[in-house]
């Protein structure tokens, strides 16, 4: 067994597929089999079963994966740091992102990052901020940017960049020609929320606590697994939601949907640069954040690293 074998086995899992992971291994799907039977032997176990057209982990399988993405991680971290050391940026970073900062601001800061080091190849993963998180503290993410924040002592979190939500109707709704609303007048509506574990569900809870209202005094119609169902769910009458303004910026603009205050509901909350506390960032991942930072925030005060 070696690290190849491993990231073979990485690849099959991630893609749920030996021809895929061959293909972007450049290797025979008979040649990634026998690297998997090779794995297979090595531990004694079965690794991955081959359930219709998908190629699934076991248990076994699950648990080699979690810690042969930690080996990947610190070989990625050990070749960043000896190009460092001699004077270069190169190698892998693997970096993840809540829905709205990873699917409407990091993409902009990876490839502009990119262009400025060709070498450095980065890897953006996205789910909701619990996702992020497990994963942060599982060694799979260096770093990530998420919507709320987490009482984990384990995780150092920084105010990275605000955001602001707002009350999101189609434009035709009885309230499209209004600017605010009162938050009781909400109370009745169908009202669409996205799954637990979301940071933007998180984050509209506390605010509504703050006012002395719960989620479950909303008539929840329908609960979406992510923000560009909810998107689609407001375009499509399934009800109304909370959502960042950055969500739904064409729609806006072209006015199919219109973006309300909420009166008595304060909707600004932030974005937060997350990493482990214990883990030493890579090089490749610190001069990811300043370049992060200095995109983001400009001449904005950042708050200090207090780990």
């Amino acid at each position: 067994m070696d690290l190849w074998h491993l990231n073979i086995f990485c690849k099959v899992v991630e893609h749920k597929s030996f021809s895929k992971a061959g293909e972007i291994a450049y290797l025979t799907q008979p040649t990634v089999s026998s690297h998997i039977r090779d794995l297979e032997s090595h531990f004694g176990c079965r690794l991955i079963d081959r359930l219709s057209k998908e190629a699934v982990p076991t248990k076994a399988g699950e648990l080699l994966y979690s810690y042969a993405k930690k080996l990947m991680s610190l070989y990625d971290e050990m070749e960043s740091s000896l190009s460092e050391f001699q004077g270069n940026i190169k190698g892998s970073l693997v970096v993840g992102g809540s829905t709205i900062p990873g699917e409407y601001i990091l993409p902009r800061i990876v490839g502009a990052f990119s262009k400025i080091y060709p070498d450095v190849k980065i890897s953006l993963i996205i789910g909701d901020t619990e996702k992020i998180i497990n994963e942060i503290l599982s060694g799979i993410l260096e770093a990530g940017v998420v919507g709320a924040e987490k009482k984990d002592k384990r995780i150092h979190q920084e105010i990275l960049i605000a955001d602001e939500m707002r009350l999101i109707v189609p434009s035709d709704h009885k309230w499209g020609k209004k600017k605010r609303i009162g938050l009781k007048m909400l109370l009745g509506e169908p009202f669409i929320i996205r799954e637990r574990g979301s940071g933007t569900l998180k984050s509209i809870e506390q605010n509504l606590n703050a006012a002395g209202y719960g989620i479950d005094d909303f008539n929840i119609s329908v609960q979406m697994g992510s923000t560009e169902a909810v998107r689609q769910g407001i375009k499509n009458k399934a009800g109304i939601s909370i959502l960042s303004t950055r969500a739904v910026e064409g729609d806006l603009k072209e006015g199919s949907l219109k973006a309300l205050a909420i009166e008595g509901l304060s909707l600004k909350r932030s974005f937060y640069l997350t990493r482990h506390r214990q883990r030493s960032i890579s090089p490749i991942c610190n001069a990811f954040i300043l370049y992060m930072k200095n995109e983001l925030c400009g001449k904005q005060r950042i708050p200090a690293d207090k780990s």
